[in-house]
């Protein structure tokens, strides 16, 4: 049954709220932690998400891997952060949008003007998606530029990032290697035509691990907000 839901009003989140991700205030593509903008449930932004990056020249069963992937994370109600900017990373917003797990959503753009899909309109009307962006109403338009920017933002603020294929000494390597040396949990599939296992530091999992880990940061989250609701 479709949810009827009116246009959402934008919100702005500074370094100042409490909404605000702690993550950000130490983002590197920002000289200053950004003030935000948002549509959505701000409460999502704080669950423990993983980031879906996947480029566009990709083997074509890394493709189906990652497909299937995104539906076992909104099978598990997981939440996923994502840019949604290449043509696999729309097809698993999709296939998330069918589910009932928190989406956040990244456009590499100002999202002031922005349209939504019946189906993000749903979504948001059952609270369960959030748009953020970091640029004003100025940047309508989507850059390289603005994407790397919202890529380091999301990796930033993600738990865990899956990357599905990177090729190599390509920007979505060297995006990988700053995660890592930042000290960022990042995972990709364990295939032997994916290139990112020989890097140090990224963990190459089977579908079911990914969602484990995933499962395991969520577990984590509640022992921790319970243990402090028993100390007040």
């Amino acid at each position: 049954m479709n949810i009827s839901v009116t246009t959402p009003e934008l919100q702005t989140i500074t370094p100042n709220d409490s909404a605000y991700p702690v993550a950000l205030t130490n983002c590197i593509a920002f000289k200053s932690p950004p003030t935000l903008s948002a549509f959505g449930n701000l409460s999502l932004i704080q669950k423990p998400a993983i980031a879906l990056f996947c480029s566009i020249k990709c083997p074509g069963d890394l493709i189906l891997k990652t497909y299937d992937l995104a539906q076992a994370l909104r099978d598990a109600e997981i939440p996923v952060i994502s840019g949604s900017h290449t043509p696999i990373e729309q097809d698993c917003l999709k296939i998330l949008l069918r589910g009932n797990q928190p989406i956040i959503y990244c456009p590499a753009r100002s999202i002031h003007s922005i349209r939504f899909s019946s189906e993000q309109k749903q979504a948001l009307g059952e609270n369960r998606l959030l748009f953020i962006s970091p640029f004003s109403a100025s940047y309508s338009r989507a850059t390289t530029e603005l994407a790397e920017k919202r890529n380091e933002m999301i990796g930033a603020i993600a738990h865990t990032i899956f990357i599905a294929y990177a090729s190599p000494k390509s920007k979505t390597l060297a995006f990988a290697q700053r995660l890592i040396a930042a000290g960022k949990s990042v995972v990709t599939f364990d295939s032997f035509i994916n290139p990112l296992l020989q890097e140090k530091g990224i963990a190459g999992l089977g579908m079911d691990a990914i969602v484990r880990r995933c499962l395991d940061a969520q577990i984590s989250q509640l022992k921790k907000a319970s243990s402090i609701d028993n100390e007040r």
